[in-house]
């Protein structure tokens, strides 16, 4: 997608998902066949509930009909929340997920390779983490700065407990 085309698009999105409390994370445009996907991916604090994406997906495609900015050609529209294997890569994205495992490929230091740790916080220069322990050990505090990340994923947990259970 152009760079002109993907501001003009991000230029008229941005305000419909800020009216909704939602944070337009990426807008991609690729070829399938001879139509074109425009994928829309917006998250918020609490998350995003699907029927949040409907609304959203018939207030973007009416806007875009108004426009000129897709052109003529057909086009499919997809709105949708980023999933749990998206990477992290925006402060926001670090703080929403506090309390999570994640795996981290970092740039230097003993584990150049990876580092699979819990975020207990996120500050503006990086993130304090709890590494668990290994055979039996307890785990261990380690402060990572952002500048040492190389990439970030939330790691998938399904024995965790989600919020509300704990609150409960």
């Amino acid at each position: 997608m152009s760079t002109t085309q993907s501001e003009r698009l991000r230029g008229l999105l941005e305000p419909l998902a800020a009216a909704k409390q939602l944070d337009l994370e990426e807008i991609e445009l690729s070829r399938a066949g001879r139509r074109r996907v425009l994928r829309i991916i917006v998250d918020s604090e609490e998350g995003v509930e699907l029927d949040t994406c409907a609304e959203l997906s018939r207030e973007i495609s009416e806007k875009l009909d108004e426009t000129d900015v897709m052109g003529e050609d057909e086009y499919v529209l997809e709105v949708s929340s980023p999933g749990a294997d998206r990477p992290l890569t925006e402060h926001r994205h670090y703080v929403r997920a506090t309390g999570r495992l994640a795996r981290f490929r970092l740039t230097a230091g003993p584990d150049q390779d990876e580092l699979v740790a819990r975020i207990l916080a996120v500050d503006e220069e990086g993130l304090d983490l709890e590494v668990p322990g290994v055979k039996g050990r307890k785990p261990t505090s380690r402060r990572v700065a952002f500048a040492d990340i190389a990439r970030a994923r939330v790691e998938i947990e399904f024995n965790r407990k989600d919020k509300k259970e704990e609150e409960a």
